[in-house]
Parts: C-alpha cells; sequence; structure tokens
C-alpha cells in the first residue's frame, strides 16, 4: 500500500509452510487440500526413503536413490534438507523459484528441523505448526500406521515430544483432530486469508 494511493495494494505469492511432529497428518492435510482444488503450488519433497505402498512418484514424493539425492545436495539444488531417522528429504529450490515467480503460492510440508531452516532462509514463510489433539492420538497413529519395528516406533514418539517444544518459533498451531480433516483444511485456508488481509504484506525472497 503506498500513501499516494491507498486503494491499490501490492501483492506477493506466499510460502506457506506445514510441518509438526512425525505421525501429525501432514500428508494427509496436504493430500486432502489438493482434491479440494485450494489454490496453491504444492511442492513435492526429495527423498532417498523407500516407496511405501500407496504412494506415487512425483506426486507424494520424488522417490530417489541415495547417490541422486547427494547429487542434488553436491550442486545446492535443495532449499532445505535434513537427515529423518536415516534417510535424506529435501526440497528442491527450481520448484519453489518457478512457482513463486508465476505468481502461484507455494505449500509444502516439511519436518520441524525443515521449517527451521525454512524460517532462517526465509524469514517471510509463513510457518504453521500441525498438532495432535493429545500425546495418545499421536502415538496411537504411529502404531496405526505399521511403518517401524517397536524400537523405531519408540524413537518417532520421543522425537515427536521434543518436536513439540519447537512450537513458539512459529506462526500458526492448527489442531488436527481425528476424522476432523475438512475442518483442518479450513482453520489453514483462514489462515491464508487473514494473511492475504495483511497491512504490510510477506514478500517472499529465494
Amino acid at each position: 500500500m503506498t500513501d499516494s494511493d491507498p486503494y491499490h495494494r501490492e501483492t506477493y505469492p506466499l510460502l506457506v509452510v506445514i510441518s509438526g511432529p512425525s505421525g501429525v497428518g501432514k500428508d494427509a492435510v496436504r493430500k486432502r487440500m489438493q482434491e479440494r482444488g485450494c489454490p496453491f503450488h504444492f511442492v513435492v519433497t526429495a527423498t532417498d526413503r523407500p516407496q511405501r505402498p500407496g504412494e506415487v512418484h512425483g506426486k507424494d514424493y520424488y522417490f530417489v536413490s541415495t547417490a541422486e539425492f547427494e547429487r542434488m545436495l553436491a550442486n545446492d539444488e535443495l532449499l532445505e534438507h535434513a537427515m529423518v531417522y536415516g534417510q535424506h528429504k529435501g526440497v528442491p529450490k527450481a520448484h519453489v523459484r518457478q512457482a513463486l515467480a508465476s505468481g502461484q503460492d507455494v505449500l509444502m510440508r516439511v519436518d520441524v528441523q525443515g521449517a527451521a531452516t525454512i524460517r532462517r532462509l526465509v524469514p517471510d514463510a509463513v510457518l504453521i505448526f500441525l498438532m495432535p489433539s493429545s500425546e495418545e492420538e499421536l502415538i496411537r497413529r504411529l502404531q496405526e500406521r505399521r511403518t517401524e519395528d517397536p524400537q523405531a516406533l519408540q524413537m518417532r514418539i520421543a522425537r515427536a515430544r521434543e518436536e513439540l517444544k519447537c512450537l513458539p518459533d512459529f506462526d500458526y498451531v492448527v489442531i488436527n483432530r481425528d476424522n476432523k480433516l475438512d475442518e483442518t483444511v479450513d482453520q489453514i485456508m483462514a489462515i491464508i486469508t487473514a494473511e492475504k488481509c495483511r497491512v504490510r504484506p510477506r514478500k517472499i525472497e529465494l
């Protein structure tokens, strides 16, 4: 907004980060937003972890070899990256830049460590922390996934407790309750609407 013409405001695309502990439902929220046609460019994360049943390459993740991931890392092709439970994950820079340049709002889902990196690199990113309604609910969701042995599951639970301590570093918190996925998406979209109404809009620079 300018002093000379208050009726014309500059608008900029947003970079929205959905984060939270493992098992909170980040992937489910993103998929429901896509199903509902929410107006975002949805960033796909690259990973060298094995593809799980039902996952689609290029839609859920870019599944790459460890050698390919290390090549991307060496060539500075990743906006952020982390080693999570012994597996690499990272966000390709080019995809984010292209979407922002086209004027699209960009949404990415990353772990809490990755969100901290985005905050450091892109201070004007909108960081949303996704939470379960209780620790018991989070543990049940992790158990129901049946993707880890008991020892690995305990590691995830311990890590989740530590990640919850990072909540004050985020801009917003949304509770993702069981069987209330659409309510979660509605709250996220309300946050975006509020961000679009800021007197001093965020400006993303990569």
